[in-house]
């Protein structure tokens, strides 16, 4: 039996702003940080034995994984990052303020965009100052225009059959530090949660989702490490 933890990063800037960030790279806020050290002291305090670690290729993941190892003493611990563990890419609504995109937009389109499973938001203009097409990190790689939570669950299941699934099976402990919509769409998969259910799910910043897994990776046991912040979790799946 192996343990994963699901981290979604601390509090960012654009967080803050409410604004839709997606696959544009921002800061943590000074409460983004705090929430990453206290992550890794939940995560400590946890007594797992932690040995191998996986996040995205976005700073705001990678410094609260960071963060939380230097809180735990396990800054040793090996860590893999991958683009395939990135945010949803929010297309053209990147960058924008939320509630002002709503009064040009109306509520219903702007849940639609943000909520619904399958329906993403326009694409993202080529050129546009949140184009990431000559981003280093993502030579070589199709920087897709938009996602809809359908198609980042499309990217990233994959990597997890291929390269985080294997590392469970042997057994190793690992944590996943990434983003509100890649880890729901680890969710998803994991504890099997409709396509309408899944919309109702939220992932809070800086508070770890602790899952025991059986030997069919299928969860036995699941709780957020700050009760105090929990959110609701799906059934475990029988």
């Amino acid at each position: 039996m192996a343990v994963l933890a699901l981290m979604r990063h601390g509090q960012s800037e654009w967080n803050l702003q409410n604004r839709f960030t997606g696959w544009w790279d921002v800061q943590l806020t000074d409460k983004g940080v705090a929430e990453a050290s206290r992550a890794g002291e939940l995560l400590s305090e946890a007594g797992v034995d932690f040995r191998q670690c996986f996040t995205s290729v976005q700073t705001r993941a990678i410094r609260t994984l960071w963060l939380a190892l230097q809180s735990m003493d396990r800054c040793w611990l090996p860590v893999t990052k991958d683009f395939h563990l990135n945010e949803r890419h929010y297309g053209g609504l990147t960058g924008l303020d939320k509630t002002e995109t709503a009064a040009k937009h109306g509520d219903d389109q702007v849940k639609i965009w943000r909520r619904s499973y399958d329906v993403p938001p326009p694409n993202l203009e080529p050129g546009s100052e949140f184009d990431l097409s000559k981003d280093q990190r993502y030579d070589g790689i199709d920087v897709p225009a938009t996602e809809s939570l359908k198609l980042t669950l499309e990217r990233v299941l994959p990597y997890w059959d291929g390269t985080i699934a294997p590392v469970l099976n042997d057994g190793t402990n690992t944590i996943i530090s990434a983003h509100g919509n890649s880890l729901r769409a680890i969710v998803k998969h994991l504890f099997r949660v409709s396509e309408d259910d899944i919309i109702g799910v939220e992932i809070p910043t800086g508070n770890p989702l602790l899952i025991e897994l059986d030997d069919d990776l299928k969860p036995v046991s699941a709780r957020y490490l700050d009760a105090d912040r929990a959110k609701d979790l799906p059934p475990i799946p029988a």
